[in-house]
């Protein structure tokens, strides 16, 4: 690893500082709506910057609470996070002010573009475990790892994917026994959160398992019709590989996703360790690597299908 972080985390004496907003313009909506957020998309008066304004509604969330996500990230740099580039207040939000990452959206830019292959998808994973290498280099668990999250940022002519929202990271210094509540849909969430037991760094790598299976076939493993069968589903290990959403997907790639998807938490491999899994590695992968779901690329609205999986609609 190229980096040696401290053993924890730097918190400063911190505060929001004051009114900003006359500092930006052209404000508009971005698809990004937390649970106690709303981002807008907007211009830095006397540049040609934009940024992402994470609006966080003072009623909903403690000013300690935002204070807790800004002090995480004020201390993190990485060129496969989000950065934070500002803070302030108004009188109904405290608002962080963020890189703005042009392409938008994990899935809706796969969407777009099309011709998806294994070899790109495991391109695209390798960020994201960069990432999270990172952050667990800090002890630090991103806790709310789903294709929301994930945004792609075009600064060259390869994609780079990034992490964004660290409203649920904690960081888990040892003896770490923290629980983490189990809030909006548990689709990505792993057993421990859904089960109320302690949650660990590899409570994010269960997650990326069920990135990746929705990423290669387009439907979701263990999405239900209801959150009590959502979540049985997932504390079962209840999920298989139809035909109709894998045909061309590789045995290595569905072994990588079984890897992931491990119940017990200490039995899935850390983000260093899935780097060097075969699968990621572009030597492994063919150059006549075929299109998955080539009329049919993932998005995000689910449908029920005839096998009992969660099909992401086209």
């Amino acid at each position: 690893s190229p980096y040696t972080p401290p053993r924890y985390l730097l918190v400063t004496n911190l505060t929001l500082s004051g009114c900003l907003s006359f500092q930006f313009t052209n404000y508009s909506f971005l698809p990004c709506r937390g649970r106690f957020s709303v981002t807008k998309r907007c211009d830095q008066r006397g540049s040609k910057r934009t940024v992402a304004a994470k609006h966080v509604n003072k009623k909903l969330l403690r000013r300690e609470q935002v204070l807790q996500e800004i002090r995480l990230l004020q201390n993190l740099d990485h060129p496969n996070l989000v950065k934070l580039l500002d803070t302030y207040e108004t009188a109904s939000s405290y608002v962080l002010v963020l890189e703005m990452a042009d392409q938008g959206r994990f899935l809706d830019y796969i969407v777009s573009w099309g011709n998806l292959t294994e070899e790109k998808v495991a391109l695209y994973l390798r960020d994201i475990l960069e990432a999270l290498h990172y952050l667990h280099s800090w002890r630090i668990a991103h806790l709310d790892l789903k294709p929301e999250n994930i945004v792609v940022e075009h600064a060259s002519s390869q994609p780079v994917i990034k992490l964004t929202d660290f409203g649920d990271a904690v960081q888990l210094n040892p003896p770490s026994s923290y629980i983490h509540p189990l809030l909006g849909s548990p689709e990505f969430s792993a057993p421990e959160l859904i089960l109320g037991q302690p949650v660990s760094l590899t409570s994010d790598l269960w997650s990326l398992g069920v990135v990746t299976y929705v990423v290669l076939s387009g439907a979701s493993p263990f999405l239900d019709e209801s959150l009590e069968e959502t979540c049985l589903n997932i504390c079962r290990l209840d999920f298989s590989f139809p035909e109709d959403y894998f045909q061309g997907v590789s045995p290595a790639a569905r072994d990588f996703i079984c890897l992931l998807l491990r119940g017990e938490p200490e039995r899935r491999p850390p983000a260093a360790s899935c780097l060097e899994e075969p699968w990621l590695q572009p030597r492994s992968l063919s150059s006549s690597d075929s299109t998955l779901n080539p009329t049919q690329p993932p998005a995000l609205s689910p449908s029920r299908n005839h096998c009992g999986q969660k099909r992401i609609s086209r």
